[in-house]
Parts: C-alpha cells; sequence; structure tokens
C-alpha cells in the first residue's frame, strides 16, 4: 500500500462526493503532478473509471433510469472512435513519439474547456427546449453515433469527459429526466471507459497497484462526501473546484 496514492484517491472521492465534480478531472492532473508518464496517468485513470462506473451502471439499470437506445447510439460512436485512437498513438510512429506530449497538451485544453463549462452550467439558467431537443431519438441517429465520435476521441485521448462531456450533450440535444440523464450518461461512461481501460491495459500502460491504491482511499472519500454534502453549500464548493480544474489546465499547456 502506497499511502500517497491512498491520500490522493480518498481526496478525489472527497471532492466527487462533496460537489459532483468529474473524477478524471481532478485525477489524472494530480498523477501527472506527481511524476506519473501522461499515457499510464491516462489509462490508469481510465481502468480506475470503470470499476467505479460499474457499481453505479448496476444501481440505475435496476432504478430503470437509463435510455439504453440513446446508450447504442452513443457507444455504437464512441466506443470504435476511443479504440482507433489507443492504436493510432501506439502504433503510428509520428503520433507514437509524441504521444506523452500530446496528450498533455489535449489534457490541458480540454480541462480549461471542463472548467469553464462547470461554472457557466452552475450560474446560467435553463432555457426552453429547442427544435433539435423535441426531434425523436430515431430521427437523431446519425448525429448522436458523430457525438459519441468525437468524443470517444477526447475521453480516449485525455480520459477526461466520458460524463461531463456526454452528459453536456445530452443537455444540449435531447429531452431526458434528470435521472435519465444520469443514469444513461453513467451506463455510456461505463463501456465506454472499460473499452478504452481494457485496452490500456492490453498495451501494459496500467498500473494495477496505483489502481488498487486509489479504489483504497476514493471509496471511503466518496461516501464522506456524499454526507457532507447536506451540511455544505454545493454552488460555492463547485465553483471553487472548477477553479482548481482550470488552474490544472492552464500548467499543463
Amino acid at each position: 500500500m502506497d499511502l500517497h496514492y491512498v491520500i490522493i484517491g480518498c481526496f478525489v472521492g472527497l471532492m466527487v462526493g462533496l460537489t459532483g465534480v468529474g473524477g478524471a478531472s481532478l485525477l489524472t492532473p494530480l498523477l501527472i503532478t506527481t511524476g506519473i508518464q501522461p499515457t499510464m496517468a491516462v489509462a490508469t485513470d481510465l481502468f480506475y473509471n470503470s470499476i467505479t462506473k460499474l457499481f453505479g451502471s448496476i444501481q440505475h439499470i435496476r432504478q430503470k433510469t437509463v435510455n439504453m437506445l440513446l446508450v447504442s447510439y452513443f457507444a455504437a460512436g464512441s466506443v470504435p472512435s476511443a479504440v482507433l485512437t489507443i492504436i493510432a498513438l501506439k502504433f503510428y510512429p509520428p503520433l507514437h513519439a509524441y504521444q506523452d506530449l500530446i496528450i498533455t497538451h489535449a489534457l490541458g485544453i480540454v480541462l480549461i474547456f471542463i472548467a469553464l463549462l462547470q461554472i457557466a452550467k452552475l450560474w446560467m439558467t435553463d432555457g426552453t427546449p429547442s427544435r433539435i431537443q423535441n426531434k425523436p431519438l430515431h430521427e437523431k441517429k446519425w448525429m448522436t453515433i458523430s457525438i459519441g465520435a468525437a468524443l470517444g476521441f477526447v475521453v480516449a485521448l485525455t480520459s477526461i469527459g466520458s460524463g461531463s462531456l456526454f452528459a453536456l450533450a445530452m443537455m444540449m440535444f435531447y429531452r431526458l429526466r434528470a435521472s435519465e440523464l444520469i443514469g444513461t450518461d453513467i451506463v455510456h461512461a461505463f463501456l465506454l471507459v472499460t473499452a478504452a481501460g481494457l485496452m490500456h491495459a492490453g498495451m501494459g500502460h496500467v498500473d494495477f497497484v496505483l489502481t488498487i491504491n486509489l479504489l483504497i482511499g476514493s471509496i471511503p472519500g466518496v461516501l464522506l462526501g456524499s454526507i457532507m454534502t447536506t451540511r455544505l453549500p454545493a454552488k460555492p464548493l463547485q465553483t471553487v473546484m472548477a477553479g482548481v480544474i482550470l488552474v490544472s489546465g492552464i500548467k499543463l499547456l
């Protein structure tokens, strides 16, 4: 057991339980700053996330709060896109030679975008449903698959966005109940990060001991954070965490 990484896992779990901010947005840059190679940080985070999202997926499927058709459309684009991205980074020489640099800069850009998105989502009111939101899902099949492919590329490259970016897409283009949006987001994220995590694991990029240490810390951290949410104001905390993510993104560029 490495107490250093157990504490990092506990901190990330605490912040996720307390604020709802995506764990990958905090964990991946933290791992890089502690000296973990960017490729291994991304790969380990994806594998770690697949385990944590498994339990959430099971619960939401039991609750019937998952739009499985939307999950299948997203996954039809995101999973092949993520797999091809990882293969290209590994086996295409011009990309492989600068793999860590590409990942670090992409991570910085996505972190800045996620932070600004989080702040905007907190302090802006929702508008009335748009025309595209009112369209039936089968008429948006190819648009949904395309969104999945584009965001699957981002997730495979940075480990970030399997929850937040897809949640944003669902809020912008689809009409879902709050519980259904969360359930659909988690189940799709599980499929995506599992596929990407297994690809990285097969290439030897995942540090399994590190994953176990992070899980030892994050599970009690999430539980503690969830309990504390009833006692602390959510919006100011989420705004502060978005600010931390923004600074992390700027430092990685």
